[in-house]
């Protein structure tokens, strides 16, 4: 079976939208092996979206996601990693599609970073390597 790490970033988590996302996940009919709430600190954060460090959003995107609780999943299904992008929508919630998580729930907030609800891992390498990153010890 594969795996995913399901960030609810702090827009959704602010928003009382995590209970709607993992819904989804479930109703999509993925399992949901491990969750936590927690406070996302500055070296997580830096480990997690170390391949963009250098970039012009990488700061404002690390400072997004210091400011509130998110929530951490890992997800498990066959193709699980496809499946919840696809559920996700685009990156751009205002080009993301109805029937996705941001289609339905995000907009553009005018703010130095999109924020979009949710991440989810973009291959097996990246999932690997980000599941250790927020659960070391699965």
């Amino acid at each position: 079976m594969e795996r995913t790490l399901i960030l609810v970033k702090p827009d959704g988590v602010k928003r009382n939208l995590v209970g709607e996302v993992l819904s989804r996940v479930e109703r999509k009919g993925y399992s949901i092996v491990a969750l936590k709430l927690m406070q996302a600190d500055r070296a997580l954060l830096v480990q997690h979206y170390a391949e963009h460090e250098g970039k012009p959003f990488f700061e404002p995107l690390v400072e997004f996601m210091m400011s509130g609780p998110i929530v951490a999943v890992v997800a498990e299904g066959n193709r699980v990693i496809e499946g919840f992008r696809k559920l996700a929508g685009a990156t751009d919630p205002t080009i993301a599609e109805p029937g996705t998580i941001r289609g339905d729930l995000a907009r553009d907030q005018g703010t130095k970073v999109v924020q979009n609800l949710v991440h989810g891992s973009d291959s097996v390498e990246s999932a690997i390597r980000e599941i250790h990153i927020f659960f070391p010890e699965l």
